[in-house]
């Protein structure tokens, strides 16, 4: 089951006058986090392990591996349960989204979301606040 894909931002990315691939930079910073904390699902682990080791060593971005490992979708088998089960109450609501605007992109005055450059200073700066709910998500399910 798709939970994001690159193709479902094509026509605001377009409007914006920016490059396609800033459609999943968003879902490569949640999922370099996912990758991070070996939320990853199954199938990376066994078909994608120098890809993992690329992301974890910050020489891949998370985008980079979700448009050349995940052909540009964010799926469910892309995840642990553990980490689906947090993505289903983090991710698939508006708080990842709107976490990610008032770190990313308030601050910088950027057009939209989609402006946000991937970078990995710009994934430490979210990947606090995902830890943090994160953590917080862990704290509930006990």
């Amino acid at each position: 089951m798709a939970i994001d894909r690159l193709d479902w931002h094509v026509d605001t990315v377009e409007e914006a006058d920016l490059p396609y691939e800033n459609s999943g930079t968003h879902i490569g910073m949640y999922l370099a986090w996912m990758i991070m904390h070996h939320l990853e699902g199954e199938i990376h682990q066994e078909d994608s392990e120098s890809e993992l080791d690329s992301v974890r060593n910050r020489q891949m971005t998370g985008r980079t591996f979700l448009i050349n490992v995940c052909d540009e979708k964010f799926c469910d088998e892309d995840l642990s349960d553990e980490g689906f089960a947090f993505t289903q109450a983090y991710y698939e609501t508006d708080q990842y989204s709107n976490d990610y605007d008032e770190i990313l992109v308030l601050p910088e005055g950027l057009s939209s979301s989609y402006a946000v450059a991937d970078t990995w200073e710009n994934y430490d700066l979210i990947a606090a606040k995902i830890t943090q709910r994160y953590t917080e998500w862990k704290k509930n399910q006990s």
